[in-house]
């Protein structure tokens, strides 16, 4: 006996359920917290780009992409400064804001692709078009990574002086303010309609203007006569990038392998093990498409229940599972009758038998 059930497709996604935490803890952040965020580079995982306040807020995706060309505007100011003065550290953070700008043209591209209905060909949607976007990505960060540390460690073999120092500072606070603009507009509206990712983008942009600051440091050494300051600290820069780079991607990695969090299965696992009528959970599978999970299980049921009985329990199966997992749109369930004694069922070679 058995039941496939799907067809519901619900989007039971709340705002307790958000894998980014409560709006109100992000605005609590602790002291630790905000130095956690100075010295932990944040992600570029595309699911964390989006979450439902903001994919459903035409507000928020304004915020979105007028910050992201608040970030292109400082870096193009910052890019005409380097030019002048050939400081290697400037050189860094322009990439580096250059970069976060324009890594919002694949992801905005896959959000437009992802919100196209499943066709015949397409038949689970174009949700995985983040999963691409996602290595556009990390070959952007890659390339501003190269080019930086490049120029900084020719600059380190070669010094030379860097002109007009006072630019120089100025582009830094350019920056810094740019960041800082664009942190606290994302958390304004984050806050406002309940965006968490939002939000925590705000806090990463605020991180990015302190390292705008860091070339005040190479301006200052270099006032003081040490030639060395500026590719130094473009050296430093160029590591945070590369940073930003492993965490990019080992998270694009684990994206394409269909990889998830196993907290996430634990949790479907005890919210399925919970189901009245359940007797066991089998094989559990979790998928990425795009910003949203889709599972796949085998419950084990009384075989003696009629096929309407294991209906129900399957539909009361993938109820639970949609309120239990975060960011799940829809969940086919596969109800199995218990086996009889000494008998094996080649199907639940996983099985985990609920409490009685």
């Amino acid at each position: 006996m058995s039941d496939r059930h799907d067809h519901h497709d619900h989007h039971h996604e709340h705002g307790h359920h958000d894998q980014h935490g409560h709006g109100h803890g992000v605005t609590r952040t602790s002291l630790r917290h905000r130095l956690g965020h100075l010295l932990t580079p944040h992600s570029h995982q595309t699911a964390d780009k989006v979450d439902r306040a903001l994919e459903s807020s035409a507000r928020g995706m304004r915020a979105l992409w007028v910050s992201l060309a608040v970030l292109g505007v400082t870096a193009l100011a910052q890019a005409v400064v380097v030019a002048v003065s050939g400081s290697v550290a400037l050189l860094g953070d322009t990439v580096h804001n250059a970069a976060d700008a324009l890594t919002a043209v694949p992801l905005g591209i896959a959000f437009v692709l992802g919100r196209r209905a499943a066709t015949r060909r397409f038949t689970y949607g174009y949700g995985r078009a983040e999963d691409l976007a996602g290595l556009v990505i990390v070959l952007t960060i890659a390339a501003s990574a190269a080019f930086a540390g490049w120029t900084a460690l020719d600059r380190l073999l070669d010094p030379r002086p860097v002109q007009h120092l006072p630019a120089v500072a100025a582009a830094a606070l350019v920056g810094f303010a740019g960041n800082e603009w664009v942190a606290r507009y994302r958390i304004r509206v984050g806050r406002a309609i309940g965006s968490a990712a939002l939000v925590a983008d705000g806090l990463h942009a605020r991180t990015d203007g302190f390292t705008s600051l860091a070339v005040l440091l190479s301006a200052g050494g270099a006032a003081l006569g040490w030639r060395y300051a500026d590719p130094v600290v473009g050296l430093a820069i160029t590591a945070a990038i590369v940073l930003v780079l492993r965490d990019a991607a080992r998270e694009v990695f684990r994206r394409v392998l269909d990889a998830v969090d196993p907290a996430l299965v634990d949790r479907a696992e005890h919210a399925l093990a919970r189901v009245p009528g359940v007797r066991g959970v089998g094989e559990l599978r979790l998928r990425w498409i795009g910003h949203r999970l889709r599972a796949e299980v085998a419950v084990v049921v009384d075989g003696s229940a009629t096929v309407r009985e294991a209906h129900r329990i399957a539909v009361d199966a993938e109820h639970a599972l949609l309120h239990a997992v975060p960011r799940l749109r829809a969940a086919l369930v596969h109800a199995d009758p218990e086996p009889s004694p000494g008998e094996t069922d080649p199907h639940l070679p996983l099985a985990h038998h609920a409490p009685a």
